[in-house]
């Protein structure tokens, strides 16, 4: 197999660093290139700018960054023709139809979480919302480190989107109230998210379904970054072989 040059965006943060020390010790897989906000080196990984010397060599862009950032790799993808996976989260509507644009004429891979359990739990989450009727409460559970800026997360915000196609809605039709760090009662018939920021969790997700009679939770637990780091990867492997399109991580796991 012929190995794949790798481009790694924001290689100074948390997901940066373990992507560049996976890449390095993968033999399907060089380290092309990795980017930053600012030129420096550090120990043998030189860190550029979102330039076209960094992406020109590449065959597939991994980007972990912000919003903005991700525009910014999205247009030198698009002019250089490499597929990019996303794991950037936060997203707003016009960012969307930014990356949907790109997804007509790159491949692109996005996904609020790169895990095989989430994903499965992503895909149980909509057969379950088509099975359960509407006096049972909904609930999205969605914990995370002190220093998560988003919420609801792209995790719990993957899961609402499930339970609302399950029932031939929109997230925006079905959401309830949004508890930060705090408890309360939800709406009644709605999906509502509650939220924990606190120390050094790296995520636990939780769906409930629950009336007078019964409760039903399902609960994923990350317990290490590397597990987001694995998708990842297993991801740029799937995807650099694909067309032009938007795919997510139940293509990769063909469940979709």
């Amino acid at each position: 197999m012929k190995k794949i040059n790798i481009t790694i965006t924001g290689g100074l943060g948390r997901m940066g660093q373990l992507l560049i020390k996976q890449t390095n010790k993968d033999k399907k897989l060089i380290l092309h290139s990795v980017t930053e906000y600012k030129e420096l080196k550090k120990g043998k990984i030189r860190y550029q700018l979102n330039n076209d010397q960094a992406f020109k060599g590449t065959n597939v862009i991994i980007d972990f960054t912000r919003p903005n950032c991700t525009l910014e790799v999205l247009k030198l993808a698009v002019k250089y023709k490499k597929k990019v996976i996303i794991g950037t989260t936060g997203f707003k509507e016009r960012h969307w139809k930014i990356i949907k644009k790109a997804s007509k004429k790159i491949s692109i891979l996005q996904s609020g979480n790169m895990s095989l359990g989430i994903n499965l739990m992503q895909f149980v989450s909509k057969i379950l919302s088509k099975g359960f009727m509407n006096n049972y409460q909904m609930e999205i559970h969605d914990a995370h480190h002190i220093k998560k800026i988003d919420y609801p997360s792209g995790t719990a915000l993957m899961l609402g989107h499930a339970i609302a196609d399950g029932k031939l809605k929109t997230l925006k039709k079905i959401q309830g109230k949004i508890f930060v760090n705090e408890k309360g009662k939800g709406s009644v018939n709605k999906l509502n998210f509650y939220i924990l920021r606190k120390g050094k969790i790296p995520g636990t997700h939780s769906v409930i379904f629950e009336n007078k009679l019964e409760k039903l939770k399902i609960e994923h637990t990350a317990h290490t970054r590397d597990l987001f780091v694995e998708g990842a990867i297993s991801a740029a492997k799937w995807l650099v072989n694909k067309k032009p399109g938007f795919y997510n991580m139940q293509n990769v796991l063909g469940i979709k």
